[in-house]
């Protein structure tokens, strides 16, 4: 499986964050490890480098830990969802990281296993968690949301211009019977789209999957809280790197990003202060996307919105965050 899997924009992650972690002693946390090709590549380019992984699902640890045990201490894995990742570093490292790589979105491994439900391509159980063991599946959200919640979700999350009657066909179909496989709602979501609009746009049904998939994993909740987590987490001179594949996502990135990057001192000051500098140094200039030629050997980096930044110095919120987590 892992043979298979295609680190998307990998040579530009090393890129980007190999310049904060050639020290000896220096630590990636890569919290969204999947099955660990990103960490690999750090791993094998960065001898003194030690990688702390985080996953929320435990067959992506199983995968990714048998890749990259050959790396005997300098790899830890830990399974967490990575809006845990300040507590994990506290655990696990016990300082201020040199970098942090966050890949979002669904992982190869979540995608190309048919019965894990994410892919809308094969017949398979309604699921869509992506940890497996813990939390409601797509099924019982379908089977509990009313039709005006279902049509919330649709618009906010996959930007569906049809989301009531995808709804309303949603609510009609489980009057009858649970759906319980993703082939039941593909089918659904083709009769509720006219004729017309699926000729266009790639598959019918893959902007409700998306959203699906967005609130059974509370993704962008979950975001929100990652990142100024991970920003915590760095030290002074840490880098970090996040690839977002659709634009909710990647509008969360780039106000965090962004808002770290000015100053905020009040207009019209004479001098300012030190500590209204901005703490972030943007590497990247917008969102990058993958060249063609990386399409082309990598379909699923079409998408990708990459964003990067360094931590130029600490903040009050992570002055307080150092001393009592990493200091006392």
């Amino acid at each position: 499986m892992d043979q298979r899997h295609v680190p998307v924009r990998l040579d530009r992650c090393v890129e980007l964050l190999a310049p904060a972690l050639a020290e000896p002693g220096a630590v990636l946390v890569d919290v969204t490890l999947g099955m660990g090709g990103h960490s690999e590549a750090m791993l094998e380019q960065l001898p003194h480098l030690r990688v702390v992984g985080l996953d929320r699902d435990p067959q992506a640890i199983e995968i990714a830990s048998a890749r990259l045990a050959r790396f005997a201490d300098r790899f830890t894995a830990v399974h967490a969802v990575y809006d845990d990742v300040l507590e994990v570093v506290e655990t696990v490292v016990g300082r201020p990281v040199q970098g942090l790589l966050a890949d979002l979105g669904v992982s190869s491994l979540q995608l190309d296993q048919a019965d894990r439900g994410f892919a809308y391509a094969q017949d398979a159980p309604l699921d869509m968690r992506m940890d497996p063991t813990t939390g409601p599946s797509a099924a019982d959200l379908l089977a509990r949301a009313d039709e005006r919640e279902l049509v919330r979700i649709l618009r906010e999350y996959g930007e569906e211009r049809f989301a009531p009657r995808i709804a309303s066909r949603i609510v009609a179909a489980r009057a009858t019977a649970p759906l319980t496989r993703t082939g039941e709602l593909v089918e659904i979501v083709r009769q509720a789209i006219p004729a017309a609009a699926r000729q266009t746009g790639g598959h019918p049904a893959k902007r409700t999957f998306q959203a699906l998939r967005i609130q059974v994993n509370a993704e962008l909740d979950v975001l929100q809280r990652m990142l100024p987590a991970a920003l915590e987490s760095l030290g002074v001179g840490g880098r970090i790197v996040v690839l977002a594949y659709h634009s909710l996502e990647d509008r969360l990135v780039k106000r965090a990003l962004a808002t770290g990057a000015v100053s905020s001192a009040p207009a019209g000051l004479p001098v300012e202060p030190d500590t209204h500098r901005p703490y972030l140094r943007l590497l990247t200039r917008g969102a990058e996307v993958a060249s063609a030629g990386e399409i082309a050997e990598n379909p699923r980096s079409q998408s990708v919105r990459l964003r990067a930044a360094e931590r130029l110095r600490p903040t009050p919120d992570h002055l307080r965050t150092v001393s009592a987590r990493w200091v006392a």
